[in-house]
């Protein structure tokens, strides 16, 4: 029926969240973390014929789009055989509720009776029919399917037995099992006639009385496109061009992931929640807030990045001062890996960046000594790193797929204490009354500088092949990574055009540059099939930028811009056949990246 590892259409409000494929099926339904769905599936039923799935019918053809400007979904379903068009809309209200709006037209010379079909099964719930409602339900949840029209018939148990014949029914009002069936009679469309039907899924209790869907469709859609007028800050020279509907697409895409009440940012949609390709998708890095926090701000999203680092960041970091690998949205920890060092450092700079664009002093003073207990712990692993014994804690790399010491590691770390300078430098004077403070501050920028020239010399001495002239991506093996261009961006260790640095990017470009244009990760990738990632290319075309080769840094994002999903959604990787998204659509950091290059780009 579907796939359920693509979310092609994203939709949302605040802690609402919901996924649906390119044909329209609803995947998954938020409620926060809690996912709710494992199938929703829809159907009609034509002149008493067995069901017509509106989502995998062989003679249905679909046509998806988004109301412009706004994360209102719509799925046109032509069914060739009745010459029936569905036209359905999807929304979230500003109430949270889940709104499904069906207009269905005969274009048929004959006259046709419709029912209407949900087939549904909420994970780990069981069933009970009142007051006109399917309610699915577990211990501390319930997912509510109704409508206004009245329900013809309901079933709780043994669907799969009838189903498909498009008659259901039966006498349980309660039951054990866990899908269950509803049905509607949309009732009888002469030739060329419309009739529609609005179905209502919440999670909290909800008052349909009060509820008008065509109003509610029009609320939606001005928020929305107040929020995007709200937070562009590009011009285009031309309007409507792929570039444009992803810079957009990224705008509207950013307030769906985030956890308003904690800050946490999730990576995206999720994709896999039983893992059953990879950990999943449905959580939220510290490593991602370098880009992600500066894409907001450029996106006049200040609160929402302020909320992270003054909120989310403060409330997940251990005592020792360091972030754990990932967090569920709500702060709890995740399932992880291990231990990640850069994860650490990089909040440290997220925080010097988001100053540099607000150049709010109170913002670095409220978040002062979170950093400075994140700066004391890295500066430990450093002193181990530096003294070169077995002392080291093995760190993941930033692929989260080996342990050692790795190149990226230590240029977040020294990009993190550049950050943690600047910083003291930016509140020096705010501590005039506090002569202690001002000393103690003074040490620390001393040590950082000795920290600079020292890890400069053991990225040379131990992270450098002296007979290739390139920089190493760890101490284990010497494969070309596109991570090594953290050397020179964001973390500024060595200048864009150093020798040195000019040929490990030759290398880059010999050994992961694939036939379309798209880079891979890193030699021998075989991750979901190996394929090049978006954010490669862009990292690549922000070392460019630095190097003051913009030509260079378009040709790399026409890759991006040519891959993006027929939605303007960016994936985390690209099939170089089809040149389309090969794994996880809207991809957070993809976006932010999309969004920080396009502004320096423009």
């Amino acid at each position: 029926m579907m796939n359920k590892y693509y979310n092609e259409g994203i939709i949302g409000y605040k802690k609402r969240l919901v996924s649906f494929d390119g044909k329209g099926q609803m995947i998954r339904l938020f409620d926060g973390i809690k996912q709710f769905v494992d199938f929703f599936h829809t159907g009609i039923s034509v002149n008493n014929s067995h069901t017509i799935w509106l989502h995998s019918d062989v003679n249905n053809s679909y046509n998806q789009y988004y109301t412009e400007n706004t994360n209102i979904l719509n799925t046109e379903i032509l069914n060739k055989y009745f010459n029936l068009k569905i036209t359905q809309t999807d929304f979230v209200s500003m109430d949270g509720l889940l709104i499904k709006k069906y207009i269905f037209k005969n274009n048929n010379t004959e006259t046709l009776n419709l029912d209407f079909l949900i087939y549904s099964k909420v994970i780990g719930a069981t069933g009970y029919f009142k007051d006109n409602t399917l309610i699915q339900y577990t211990h501390d949840n319930k997912f509510s399917i109704t409508s206004k029209k009245q329900v013809l018939n309901h079933q709780i148990n043994n669907n799969k037995e009838n189903i498909n014949t498009g008659k259901i029914g039966g006498k349980d009002y309660i039951g054990m099992s866990s899908d269950s069936s509803v049905s509607y009679n949309v009732g009888t469309l002469k030739s060329g006639e419309e009739k529609e039907i609005d179905i209502f899924i919440y999670i909290d209790d909800c008052d349909l009385k009060k509820i008008d869907a065509n109003l509610e469709l029009e609320k939606t859609k001005k928020y929305w496109e107040k929020y995007l007028s709200a937070h562009q800050n590009i011009t285009f020279p031309e309007k409507n061009t792929n570039a444009e509907e992803i810079y957009k697409r990224s705008i509207l895409l950013f307030p769906l992931l985030i956890n308003e009440e904690t800050g946490g940012i999730l990576a995206s949609v999720e994709i896999d929640e039983s893992m059953t390709k990879c950990g999943g998708y449905g959580y939220c890095w510290p490593r991602d807030s370098e880009w992600i926090t500066k894409a907001f701000d450029l996106c006049n999203m200040k609160k929402e990045s302020e909320n992270f680092y003054k909120n989310f960041c403060k409330n997940t970091q251990l005592k020792n001062g360091m972030w754990e690998q990932r967090y569920y949205s709500d702060g709890k920890l995740a399932p992880a890996w291990g231990y990640q060092i850069d994860e650490t450092a990089v909040i440290i700079t997220g925080v010097w960046n988001k100053y540099e664009i607000s150049k709010e002093e109170k913002f670095l003073k409220d978040n002062l000594k979170m950093c400075e207990k994140a700066s004391d712990f890295l500066q430990k692993y450093v002193e181990d790193v530096l003294s070169n014994t077995n002392k080291v804690q093995p760190s993941y790399d930033i692929w989260e797929e080996r342990e050692g010491i790795h190149t990226y590691s230590l240029c977040a770390i020294y990009g993190a204490f550049d950050a943690m300078a600047k910083i003291y430098d930016a509140v020096f004077e705010t501590f005039k009354n506090n002569r202690l403070k001002q000393d103690k501050i003074l040490a620390e920028q001393e040590k950082f500088k000795r920290y600079f020239y020292d890890m400069k010399g053991y990225i040379l001495k131990y992270l450098f092949d002296d007979k290739k002239k390139i920089f190493l991506r760890n101490n284990l093996d010497k494969k070309v990574d596109i991570s090594l261009l953290g050397l020179v961006t964001p973390f500024k260790v060595f200048e864009a055009n150093d020798k040195r640095i000019l040929n490990t990017i030759e290398q880059i470009d010999l050994k992961l540059r694939t036939y379309s244009g798209g880079y891979k990760r890193y030699e021998d990738d075989t991750y979901i099939g190996g394929n090049p990632w978006p954010i490669a290319n862009m990292w690549l075309a922000k070392y460019y930028i630095d190097a003051k080769s913009k030509k260079k840094a378009k040709e790399l994002m026409n890759f991006v811009i040519n891959s993006a999903s027929k939605h303007g959604f960016l994936g985390e990787q690209v099939n170089n056949a089809t040149m389309e998204p090969a794994w996880v659509v809207g991809l957070c950091w993809s976006h932010a990246m999309y969004v920080i290059i396009l502004e320096e780009l423009m």
